[in-house]
């Protein structure tokens, strides 16, 4: 769907008064050689057949938003836990839309467990916000020893095809990885959408689109940080801006940019060069992304 085309079906919800509740919970257990998950959903939010395009120990999961997007009021929750020696990855069927002028903010909460041996991919497809809308999201990662965890948030703030700034509109994101009873990473953000902030170098410098990707579960080796840094090749007639950080236990990569095409291309180069230190090679990369 046309990311500037409104669901007439969610925007007669959204009149209505009624938000969504929305619910997945996603459990992943080892049997045998294979990674199995045990899911239990609340409308709007629905999870595909499960995918093994990398073999049987590496599930790949799809989550469904079949309201189309999210209006103030409305509450998405994500449980994800990825039990002893599971390999999992979860992502979502298409980009996620937040529209605009609601008093209220849509709200998206998140808790990832990540047990000895098991490794959890979360990478969703961008979020798109309207420029007017509100959106809170609150991310809580948990894991134990041995365990990896590897995630991505890209947000594009405004319809940029309409001629969108995010001059009106706030985002608030907190993400907190906790490893055992440490907090090892905590990432606290907040976009009020300003003029300023539009134009500022030390805001979003007139780039719609910011992007974050975490890695966590080991110290990487110097080399493993150029290799990331290097995979960056930009070919767009305006490129982005990108930096990349070694964490206690990880990698932290940054973008900043106009393309969203651009940041997805690097944050997969990134990923495959981190997923031989934590699990098999990366194969294939999911069918309903758009590459």
């Amino acid at each position: 769907m046309d990311a500037s085309i409104v669901d007439p079906a969610r925007e007669s919800v959204a009149t209505a008064g009624q938000p969504w509740q929305g619910q997945a919970k996603l459990t992943f257990r080892r049997q045998g050689d294979r990674t199995v998950p045990e899911v239990q959903t609340q409308a709007p939010l629905k999870v595909q057949q499960p995918f093994y395009p990398e073999g049987p120990d590496m599930c790949q999961s799809v989550l469904l938003h079949t309201a189309g997007g999210m209006v103030g009021g409305d509450r998405l929750n994500y449980d994800l836990h990825a039990l002893a020696g599971a390999h999992a990855m979860v992502t979502t069927a298409a980009a996620a839309k937040i529209y605009s002028d609601h008093p209220q903010p849509a709200q998206i909460t998140g808790r990832l467990r990540v047990e000895a041996g098991a490794c959890l991919e979360w990478l969703p497809q961008e979020a798109i916000v309207f420029e007017g809308a509100q959106l809170q999201q609150n991310w809580r990662v948990e894991l134990a020893d041995d365990a990896h965890w590897l995630g991505w948030d890209m947000l594009r703030l405004g319809r940029t095809a309409r001629g969108e700034r995010f001059c009106r509109g706030e985002v608030r994101s907190r993400f907190e990885v906790w490893h055992g009873d440490r907090l090892i990473w905590v990432d606290p953000q907040r976009l009020t959408g300003s003029e300023a902030l539009w134009q500022s170098p030390h805001g979003l410098h007139q780039c719609p689109i910011v992007a974050t990707l975490v890695w966590v579960g080991a110290l990487p080796e110097p080399e493993v940080v150029e290799a990331v840094r290097a995979a960056w090749q930009p070919k767009s007639s305006q490129p982005g801006e990108m930096g990349v950080t070694r964490l206690q236990l990880g990698l932290l990569c940054r973008y900043r940019g106009h393309s969203t095409g651009e940041v997805r291309r690097w944050f997969i180069q990134a990923w495959k060069i981190l997923r031989p230190y934590y699990a098999r090679p990366l194969q294939t990369v999911p069918r309903v992304w758009p590459l």
